[in-house]
């Protein structure tokens, strides 16, 4: 099930909600656990038992923690559930592309598991074992209540894909929270926008780019591939971004305040500054528990380039399991170490329209290689990107006209331009926008409710993570 749906948003969102906010102080954690179940397993009916299975691995090694004051045992508690963590993290998700590798290598022929991928797994994996982790160095006490735990892991705003949410964002208000008339409106508001980005922009651009992207790369004009990869970029932007804010928006009707996940990152100035406007709590997990345990920055240049290009390394294989993600994983980390060494400083020097150019043209190049299912089809991509088969024909013209809307408003609000107009009026809480919202409101659930009803493109990218 996808927030994007009518499922979701007429059956199963307002059945959650009054079950969550009737429910008695004492259940509503129960009732948060419950639901988080349901809701994996109406899309995930079997593999709801690894997700479930990953929570007992957690819980079971802090209460064993609790019980040692001895470091060596607790240290012994802490790899067992990584190691359990990781092991059914790679089971599912890298265990086809190792025996590829393998058999690529020694020339033998281990048959292939190709066990399906459960949904969000990257993402359960992660937040489950950073209570561990944190655990472990004592930045909080034990969590002894099992449903209390459990309904952290499963609440189903980002049980599926995030906001990568650690225990110590929320361990507060799982204990103790309210919620207000004021959290519920707010929370409404950023849940449609995040669900108009969704739906009308990514859906909109992600259809024009569907049909390129199945175009034959050999023929294919340089300004046709440009218009492509650029509606991709588009689409992963507003389609990962607006899943987000849908998540946030839940979250703060059930009183929870998740972290941003996205700023505006179309208008960086370097790949370092797009890495902290993207994807912001996954970048924040690998610094945390990989990049300073590593050493961060402290220990000599030479430890600091090993250090990036492992993270980096790390962040492709999270994203996926092939060749593809694991070079454009590295294809960041180069450019991130060389700008950490020298070019950062020329860039702050440059005009600032030329850092956005190199900055844009970096990411879009990525791109190229994140969506490509192979090697052979991104050098081919690359290759009509670059002119191979000409520059332009009467087709690609026509769909530079027939995408000149679309891109016109997914450039405005991927810009910020909609945010500087809103604090020209006062802000959010100012008397203008205040008064206007509900109705804003009201017209995209109708907007978006229509192309649901009438569409059947309607894919989320980052359910394969």
């Amino acid at each position: 099930m996808v927030f994007s749906s009518i499922e979701f948003l007429f059956y199963f969102l307002p059945l959650a909600l009054i079950i969550y906010y009737i429910s008695p102080k004492k259940l509503k954690n129960f009732s948060l656990f419950v639901t988080g179940v349901i809701f994996y397993a109406w899309g995930e009916p079997i593999y709801v038992l690894v997700m479930l299975l990953s929570i007992v691995i957690d819980y079971t090694a802090g209460r064993m923690m609790q019980r040692f004051d001895d470091t060596k045992k607790r240290r012994i508690c802490l790899i067992v559930s990584v190691v359990m963590n990781l092991g059914l993290l790679f089971a599912f998700k890298y265990s086809s592309f190792a025996v590829e590798i393998v058999n690529t290598v020694f020339k033998t022929k281990i048959p292939d598991p190709n066990l399906p991928l459960p949904i969000g797994i990257s993402f359960f994996t992660f937040q489950s074992m950073s209570y561990t982790i944190d655990l472990y160095l004592n930045k909080y006490p034990v969590q002894k209540n099992f449903i209390d735990f459990a309904a952290y892991v499963t609440m189903f705003p980002q049980i599926v894909a995030g906001p990568i949410v650690k225990y110590s964002d929320v361990a507060d208000s799982l204990k103790e929270r309210s919620i207000t008339v004021s959290d519920v409106s707010d929370g409404v508001t950023i849940f449609i926008k995040g669900l108009a980005k969704k739906v009308l922009l990514a859906n909109n651009i992600g259809v024009f780019w569907a049909d390129i992207k199945a175009m034959d790369y050999s023929t294919m004009p340089a300004l046709t591939a440009w218009l492509g990869i650029a509606a991709f970029t588009f689409q992963i932007y507003f389609d990962f971004s607006g899943y987000s804010d849908m998540a946030i928006g839940l979250g703060r009707m059930l009183g929870f305040r998740f972290t941003e996940n996205f700023n505006l990152p179309y208008i960086s100035k370097s790949v370092s500054e797009f890495w902290r406007r993207w994807h912001i709590s996954l970048g924040s997990w690998f610094r945390e528990y990989v990049y300073f345990p590593l050493g961060g920055s402290h220990e000599g240049r030479l430890k600091t380039v090993r250090n990036l290009a492992i993270v980096w390394l790390l962040t492709g294989l999270w994203h996926g399991a092939s060749m593809n993600f694991v070079l454009w994983g590295l294809w960041f980390g180069i450019l991130i170490i060389i700008e950490h060494l020298w070019l950062s400083k020329l860039l702050k020097k440059l005009p600032g329209w030329i850092s956005w150019l190199y900055t844009m043209l970096a990411v879009v190049l990525g791109w190229v290689m994140f969506e490509s299912k192979t090697l052979s089809d991104a050098l081919g991509y690359f290759g009509a990107m670059f002119g191979a088969s000409g520059f332009s024909d009467s087709h690609s013209l026509a769909l530079l006209s027939q995408s000149a809307v679309s891109f016109a408003l997914c450039i405005f609000f991927a810009s910020g331009v909609r945010r500087d107009y809103v604090e020209r009026l006062g802000g959010s809480e100012s008397k203008v926008v205040t008064a206007v919202i509900p109705i804003i409101n009201a017209g995209l659930l109708i907007a978006c409710t229509a192309y649901l009803v009438n569409s059947g493109y309607n894919p989320f990218l980052y359910f394969n993570f």
